[in-house]
């Protein structure tokens, strides 16, 4: 059968097949530099169970950058950022670099609503109940057919479809890595046992079980982790009975659970896609790797990809972007990745009740009683520890800037909410020059900052440090494109109609 022939423009830039927490922020990302931009969604409704993620760091700065952070620390509990490595519990040390230096615990369907409103509120259309099923790309773009046979076209197609990822598997892109080799049930639900006796109990337990916790997180209501008796089909959720055997073969009793709100397992599974990006097709969050939630850093990779992602694919799209931007995406995004996949990995042998791994995690625990160890480790679960290769320079080069005031009551995260770029100068010579359409530029910031001058990228990287003009116009090139290069927009829709090569 012949390939479908389009005479019109595709109806959409960009088509993201997921409205979870990464496709959901991609989607506004990409509304921020007015690109046309459709999510789909195949649940009809969110999800019935009201599972508890966290916030880290690095994911906490990225919604205060977007002035998303207080409508989230209205719905979340604030916990200090302490027992994140294989839940080895030491004081946060002093000196954390970072402004929003906790934990928000947050129900992931009010992040996903609070995601999804945001970027609806900046025009991206959401339509639920859609199933991506098929997908043909050619050189200008992507044709997405859904489960009940319509066939949308758009110039770009993003896979946030988790780790079942549709997108995915038909792109033919490998996900290598290690099956599950354990598995562990997870829920809410209410326990017929005192409060104190529970508390008692599961101290003493977690000694040496650190795959098992009752924690209360409500009235008469707790959260109950214990590790399964093998690996089963995680599409079908454990009953009631399988947590009272698993407590008994662990705990000795069952603690008297009843009355489940939610049920679940998951798996250690560890797998890494081989490629993030098929000519127009693009690959985030749990489509491009997934990992035991040891740490709890699955959600936040994610919507580090999406913020990482949106501005370049932008750019892209709006005939913006230098010939290799889109592919510093995978360049600085799946090395993260792999790295996240290697500290879980070491986690979950720490979690081990074996007498080898019980030995490594006592001397790793006495490790970080050095404030530099604990810091480390916090800061790579965080992702506050990023550095990316931008080649030769101080180390602040490739890094995150923190949230400072950089002006009598200015911060530096509020010159940033609408994902352009931001030189700071010191020096009163600097200018962005004919790149002013795509960066901004404050003058005499904070003496908080010392260097002369420094390029921010939309995420918050730095990308350049100096006082030389000629030298912040070939970074201001390297990542905003040449002065005047630019797609049409059309006044509509404020969609590109002439984009940049894929």
């Amino acid at each position: 059968m012949d390939s479908p022939q389009f005479t019109s423009e595709p109806s959409f830039d960009v088509i993201i097949a997921g409205c979870g927490p990464t496709g959901a922020l991609l989607a506004a990302e990409l509304r921020l530099h007015a690109v046309r931009v459709l999510v789909l969604e195949k649940e009809t409704e969110p999800a019935s169970y009201v599972r508890i993620v966290g916030l880290h760091m690095r994911s906490l700065e990225i919604m205060a950058m977007r002035g998303l952070l207080d409508r989230l620390l209205a719905h979340g509990r604030r916990r200090p950022a302490r027992g994140l490595f294989a839940a080895i519990d030491k004081p946060v040390p002093p000196g954390l670099d970072s402004a929003h230096a906790y934990l928000l615990g947050i129900p992931q369907p009010v992040l996903v609503r609070l995601l999804e409103e945001h970027a609806a509120g900046l025009g991206a259309q959401v339509r639920h109940g859609c199933a991506v099923a098929g997908l043909e790309q050619d050189d200008d773009g992507v044709t997405v057919e859904l489960a009940d046979g319509e066939r949308l076209r758009a110039r770009c197609l993003v896979g946030c479809d988790g780790a079942r990822s549709t997108v995915r598997k038909l792109l033919g892109v490998g996900f290598p890595g290690e099956p599950s080799r354990t598995d562990t049930l997870m829920g809410e639900m209410a326990v017929g046992m005192p409060p104190e006796e529970v508390a008692a109990r599961v101290a003493g337990l977690r000694e040496t079980l650190h795959r098992f916790w009752l924690r209360p997180v409500g009235p008469e209501t707790y959260s109950v982790v214990v590790p399964a008796a093998g690996v089963g089909d995680r599409a079908e959720p454990p009953g009631i009975e399988e947590f009272r055997e698993q407590l008994r073969a662990v705990a000795g009793t069952d603690f008297g659970v009843h009355s489940p709100r939610w049920l679940s397992r998951f798996g250690d599974a560890t797998r890494l896609a081989e490629r993030y990006r098929v000519g127009r097709v693009l690959l985030a969050g749990d489509a491009a790797h997934i990992h035991p939630p040891t740490g709890g850093q699955g959600l936040n990779l994610g919507l580090q990809d999406a913020f990482n992602l949106g501005w370049k694919l932008a750019a892209q799209l709006r005939g913006r972007a230098p010939e290799t931007l889109l592919d510093t995406y995978e360049a600085e995004r799946r090395p993260v990745a792999a790295d996240v996949l290697d500290n879980t990995r070491a986690q979950m042998e720490l979690l081990s009740p074996e007498p080898g791994p019980r030995a490594v995690r006592r001397l790793l625990a006495e490790l970080m009683d050095f404030d530099e160890v604990n810091r480390h480790l916090i800061e790579k679960i965080t992702a506050t520890g990023i550095r990316y290769d931008f080649g030769e320079g101080p180390d602040l080069l490739g890094r995150r800037l923190p949230d400072l005031d950089v002006q009598p009551g200015r911060r530096l995260y509020d010159l940033l909410r609408h994902g352009r770029g931001l030189l700071l100068d010191r020096t009163g010579r600097l200018t962005v020059g004919d790149w002013s359409d795509r960066v901004d530029r404050l003058q005499d910031p904070s003496a908080a900052l010392t260097a002369p001058g420094l390029l921010l990228r939309p995420d918050g990287h730095v990308a350049w440090i100096g006082a030389d003009q000629r030298s912040l116009d070939a970074q201001l090139s390297r990542w905003f494109g040449e002065p005047g290069q630019c797609g049409v927009l059309t006044r509509e829709a404020g969609s590109v109609t002439r984009p940049g090569p894929l």
